[in-house]
Order: C-alpha cells, then sequence, then structure tokens
C-alpha cells in the first residue's frame, strides 16, 4: 500500500527517516513529503498558502498506482493539510493517520497566533511550547530538531481551510494522541469544544494512545511506526 507521510510546521519529509523504514519492511511504498516552501532554509516561501500544501499532497496521491487506494499520516499542521486532500480525494483514500492532530474544520486555520516574519513562521523558543509538547524531548534531540527546522510558510499557518465534499467524513481514520489522552480528546467532543468539532463528525475512528510529546517520530519511532502499521490491517 502507499504511505503518504506529510510532515507537521517546520519540518520536512527527513523528519520521518526513523520511522519509513519499518513501514517498507511492513511491505508498504513510503512517501515522505517536503512540502512546498521547505526543501531549504533560504527558499523565498512568502506566496506559498495552505492550498499549495493540499495541492502539493493530492498531486501525489493522483501520481500513485490508480488501482489502489492510499494511506496519509499527516502530524501536527499535515493532519489539516491530510484532511483537505482527503476532502479532494475521498474515493482515493482507504484511512488517514492523525499523528497528534486532527482534521481541522471548514473556515478555520491551523494556528493563526504563531508569530511570523517576513512571511513566514520561525521554530519558536522551546519556551514558547506546553510542557506537555516537549515529553521526552531531551537536550540532544531539540538541537537535532531546531539545526533542521525550516520556517514554515505563514500563509500555511493563517489561511482558513477549505473543504466540500462530506464523503470525507466517511473515510475511516486512526487518530494518535500522544501530549493529550484518548480520554481526553473524547470529553473535548463530548463537550462540544469548537477545535474537535470536525473530528467529531468522522464515521469511522480510532484511537491509540502514544503517550509522549508532540513529535514521536523523534521521541517514540519505533512505537510510532508500530503504530502506523497496526492501522494498516484495517485499511
Amino acid at each position: 500500500m502507499d504511505i503518504i507521510l506529510i510532515p507537521g510546521f517546520w519540518l520536512d519529509g527527513s523528519s520521518w527517516d526513523a520511522v519509513a523504514p519499518a513501514l517498507r519492511a511492513a511491505g508498504h511504498r513510503v512517501h515522505a513529503l517536503t512540502l512546498p516552501g521547505m526543501d531549504s532554509p533560504t527558499a523565498d516561501r512568502s506566496g506559498i498558502t495552505l492550498r499549495d500544501h493540499v495541492d502539493a499532497v493530492v498531486a501525489k496521491i493522483d501520481a500513485c498506482d490508480p488501482a489502489e487506494q492510499v494511506v496519509l499520516v499527516g502530524h501536527s499542521g499535515g493532519g489539516a493539510v491530510a484532511h483537505a486532500a482527503v476532502d479532494a480525494r475521498p474515493d482515493r483514500v482507504a484511512r488517514v493517520v492523525y499523528v497528534d492532530s486532527g482534521p481541522l474544520a471548514d473556515g478555520d486555520a491551523i494556528n493563526a497566533d504563531l508569530p511570523s516574519e517576513n512571511g513566514e513562521v520561525p521554530l519558536p523558543a522551546w519556551s514558547g511550547f506546553d510542557d506537555a509538547d516537549l515529553t521526552d524531548l531531551d537536550d540532544e534531540l531539540r538541537a537535532a530538531f531546531r539545526d533542521r527546522a525550516i520556517p514554515t510558510p505563514a500563509r500555511v499557518a493563517t489561511d482558513p481551510q477549505q473543504l466540500r465534499d462530506e464523503r470525507r467524513y466517511d473515510v475511516p481514520i486512526t487518530v494518535i494522541a500522544c501530549e493529550y489522552p484518548s480520554a481526553q480528546l473524547r470529553t473535548w467532543i463530548a463537550q462540544g469544544h469548537k477545535w474537535v468539532r470536525e473530528l467529531a463528525r468522522i464515521s469511522d475512528v480510532t484511537y491509540v494512545d502514544l503517550p509522549t510529546g508532540h513529535w514521536p517520530q523523534f521521541t517514540r519511532p519505533a512505537e510510532l511506526a508500530a503504530v502506523i502499521t497496526g492501522s494498516l490491517t484495517s485499511a
């Protein structure tokens, strides 16, 4: 099966390097994407939009074998991109795996509050993150992350999500819950929290807890790969 790995903010396709080999060893074809504007720290990304990132994923879906469905794996802000790609190609996606992320509703932005400079969002200081984000991300991993970090195009963070096809709700999903356990997500859904309202409408949701911080591809890559592989048995 084709697995398309979509990185979150500040990361390119190489962020999946510790996860992808296990997926390939399980027999899958792995496509770790570097999204537009994320190929170089010096790239001009001021004009890159959220739709540009979505279109890049849709193009990869279209490039895969049309006789088979694909699986999308979206980390963090990449989850919003994955959801919009499902909206564009609901018949081509067998499952979406959200890695410490979830589906973003129509009209919402991924994170309009992140400070930007010259049309891009640099990786903030670690003090700007919650403690839960940084669980297991030790000093060595933090330094490696910062060395590889690439600013995210500002419009990817601030553009409103655009969704049109309600068949997206019929595509099964797996939510890998890291910094917040799945029980908390269910509670927020029951309470009607705005940011999980799209998740609440998905008809087939599997929750898997992977207790760690916001970047399990760095802190617990083997376990993350195992959860992703396990989620595909029903895809």
